[in-house]
């Protein structure tokens, strides 16, 4: 589908600029025959209905320029109604946590896990979100996958914003989780709700059961885990490992715990297709709808403006006659 949108509708307005040189062009138009008449001078090559289609011509263009016109190719496409899906990201500052100081940290691979996994899910409209201590909501669920991966390169960062307990790796609490739940992050119509988080899993003491109870109050949030974590990953500043930070060799069991406890299920990174399963799997099947999508846009104030020069040329050379 194309549409044609104006950015500045009411510069077009220029155009009517171009009444002001065809009212001088008419009012001299005639005496100026007189004196070629009376002088015996040839009438020019160029009739005066030349001319003034010429001025025309270039005030629309110019007016239509100005306006700034743009050519929309929108890509329509169905998704679910009644389903919904938020990836949480975890990004406590043990997520900067790499096998080297110059490695991809575990943030990196976590925002291309993400992006990777919400291609695997087109038919869903999908939100973005991060944790610490308390989980952040940076894109309610669309289907623009455009802004999603927007979202995920621009929004999400270390301690962007930062959490309560400043300046501690060890921040994470999975009971901020509940936040998804209580405070408006999915649409309240939709009754298929999913949570992916992306986390190593470094999680300080929390009760697994009361956020079990929270993610399955009606109507529930299963939780799915992306385990973004390697025993062997340290925290570097300065090219140096931060002495304070060590990794959690229980981040696997407390995931276990956290996704028993709610119904959910843990994968390790990498395993997006193992996944997605899941994602469709709680999802099932249910009505979908129309979404419209903008792929690409066209500007065409310049092509106007290139348009315009021919007969702003055939007005020079009328002139230079």
């Amino acid at each position: 589908m194309i549409h044609l949108t104006f950015v500045t509708p009411l510069a077009g307005l220029v155009a009517l600029l171009g009444a002001a040189p065809l009212l001088v062009l008419f009012a001299v138009s005639d005496y100026a025959e007189s004196v070629r008449s009376a002088l015996s001078v040839a009438e020019p090559r160029f009739s005066r209905s030349v001319t003034a289609v010429a001025i025309v011509a270039v005030a629309i263009l110019v007016g239509l320029a100005a306006a700034q016109p743009v050519l929309a190719k929108a890509d329509v496409q169905r998704v679910r109604s009644d389903a919904e899906a938020l990836f949480v990201i975890d990004t406590s500052r043990s997520m900067l946590a790499s096998n080297g100081a110059s490695a991809a940290t575990r943030l990196d691979r976590a925002k291309a896990e993400a992006v990777r996994l919400r291609a695997k899910l087109p038919e869903l409209k999908v939100g973005v979100a991060s944790m610490t201590d308390r989980t952040l909501p940076h894109l309610f669920p669309s289907a623009d996958r455009d802004l999603f991966r927007a979202t995920v390169d621009d929004a999400v960062g270390i301690e962007q914003p930062p959490p309560i307990a400043y300046l501690n790796t060890g921040v994470t609490t999975f009971a901020a989780l509940t936040a998804i739940v209580t405070r408006g992050f999915f649409t309240p119509s939709v009754s298929h709700r999913v949570a992916v988080v992306f986390t190593d899993g470094e999680t300080r003491p929390f009760d697994a059961s009361g956020l079990g109870l929270v993610l399955r109050r009606s109507p529930g949030v299963r939780p799915i885990f992306v385990h973004v974590w390697h025993p062997n990953e340290l925290v570097y500043s300065g090219g140096f490992p931060e002495p304070d930070y060590q990794p959690d060799q229980s981040s696997d069991a407390k995931l276990e715990g956290a996704a028993r406890a709610a119904r959910g299920k843990v994968f390790g990174e990498g395993d997006l297709a193992a996944a997605a399963k899941a994602v469709r799997s709680y999802m099932a099947t249910g009505p979908t709808m129309a979404e419209e999508r903008a792929e690409h846009e066209f500007p065409l104030s310049r092509i106007l403006l290139i348009l315009a020069a021919v007969p702003l040329l055939v007005l020079l050379v009328r002139l230079s006659r």
